[in-house]
């Protein structure tokens, strides 16, 4: 299995309320539903207030690099990926498990 994580930071003036960024979280919540590779699916808002931590996550996992090819280019995942562009940015992490 792969763990596939993702961590968003919001742009500067950018806040949670923002229309853009509720459609984007509802995209990403309906991926779980969407999507056949994902055999495990999270995602929400970071509740910490430290100055490193970033805005939102998504805790997901494949059962192999093929399966995360196929998400990845999923095109649900793909115009989730087009919204989150116009108002954050991410980090991730892909790892064995």
């Amino acid at each position: 299995m792969i763990r596939h994580l993702v961590l968003f930071k919001l742009n500067e003036g950018v806040e949670r309320d923002d229309p853009r960024v509720v459609a984007g979280v509802e995209a990403f919540q309906a991926l779980g539903g969407q999507i056949e590779e994902l055999r495990f699916w999270e995602c929400g808002w970071n509740v910490s207030d430290r100055p490193i931590a970033y805005d939102f996550a998504i805790n997901s996992a494949v059962e192999d690099t093929d399966a995360l090819k196929r998400y990845l280019e999923h095109p649900a995942h793909q115009a989730g990926v087009a919204q989150w562009r116009e108002f954050a940015t991410w980090v991730i992490a892909d790892y064995e498990f």
